[in-house]
């Protein structure tokens, strides 16, 4: 409680005009990586193979399944209008299909490669959807698809059109938020030896690479989570885990769809992050980010930002609308409810 006092006083200083009411949604034995929002409730998953929901009206309504005895760890959350699905991390990669109105699931598809380590999964409309994982020996990454909704999963695993990475690049499975979408565009996010934008136009497959001049080298440095506002305006932050106080090179913006990438507030944020989203209704203008150690905000283009709490241990955010933002991670959910004065 002292904490989200703490919170509430530190985004009152920032937000001048308004008032906010913050809360916790639920408390449980998990790490939540990745988390979605449908018919008033945030759905997640997690550690030790659990899935459930909690319902933002009335907290006492929630749910949590065990997907299988193994203690899978699970990264990434995808839905259409019919499904969530979700991807464990580490080999044999299991595809699970969860019903939205009966919660029935079944496994719709298996990656058996010795390297996979599904980093994120999305759904672009309600018939596309892809995933990607680590890199295969042939140093591509390993990219998943559907084009029916999820009847039917492809696996390219060597995909010719898919740029080489460098030796020590990958991606890392922190949010789910390494990959974005915004008209007819797909974007991928790396780290690693290289810090790089990988691009695809209207679902053929056919992918650009693009650098950037985010801090990169290392197997802990580079992009962990990017949004597009719109097919030209794209955020990338991250840094390094292991050093997460250092703030060079950690935040970039794109205005041509993420073919060149401009640094901002470098040395002068608060470090580390693992997700960022655009707040809704502001025209790419409102931004906030979550690290482990802060929950920080932008309300320029992501120019300047302000760090508005010291909360640890959230790593996933998500805004339900223009005044409410979801923040999930270490054994909790939490909401940020804003309204004006």
């Amino acid at each position: 409680m002292k904490k989200l006092s703490l919170l509430f006083l530190l985004i009152s200083t920032l937000f001048y005009s308004q008032q906010f009411k913050i809360d916790t949604l639920l408390t449980d034995k998990i790490s939540i990586r990745a988390i979605q929002i449908w018919d008033g409730k945030v759905w997640y998953t997690g550690t030790d193979s659990k899935f459930g929901y909690v319902n933002m009206k009335d907290k006492v309504d929630k749910k949590q399944i065990v997907f299988s005895q193994k203690p899978l760890q699970f990264r990434t959350l995808a839905q259409n209008k019919n499904h969530f699905y979700a991807i464990n991390i580490e080999s044999p990669a299991y595809f699970f299909q969860i019903d939205k109105k009966t919660l029935e699931f079944n496994v719709v598809f298996n990656d058996n490669d010795s390297t996979a380590f599904y980093d994120a999964f999305k759904f672009v409309d309600n018939d596309f959807g892809i995933a990607f994982s680590d890199p295969t020996k042939n140093q591509r990454l390993n990219i998943s698809q559907t084009r029916n909704g999820g009847a039917k999963w492809i696996q390219c695993n060597d995909c010719k059109d898919f740029p080489y990475l460098e030796k020590g690049e990958a991606a890392f499975a922190a949010s789910n938020t390494n990959i974005a979408s915004a008209g007819n565009f797909i974007w991928i996010a790396t780290g690693g030896s290289k810090a790089r934008i990988y691009r695809m136009k209207n679902k053929d497959c056919y992918w650009k690479v693009f650098e950037t001049p985010f801090i990169q080298g290392t197997s802990s440095q580079g992009i962990y989570s990017i949004d597009f506002y719109d097919k030209n305006f794209g955020i990338a932050v991250g840094g390094d885990y292991t050093k997460q106080a250092d703030n060079i090179n950690n935040i970039a913006t794109t205005n041509d769809g993420g073919q060149t990438w401009q640094i901002q507030a470098s040395g002068q944020n608060a470090g580390y992050m693992t997700c960022v989203k655009f707040r809704p209704k502001t025209k790419g203008k409102e931004i906030v980010a979550v690290g482990d150690q802060h929950i920080s905000f932008s309300s320029d283009f992501g120019k300047t930002w302000t760090k508005i709490s010291d909360e640890k241990n959230l790593y996933a955010c998500e805004w339900l609308d223009h005044d409410t933002l979801i923040l999930a991670g270490k054994d909790k959910i939490i909401r940020v409810k804003f309204s004006d004065n």
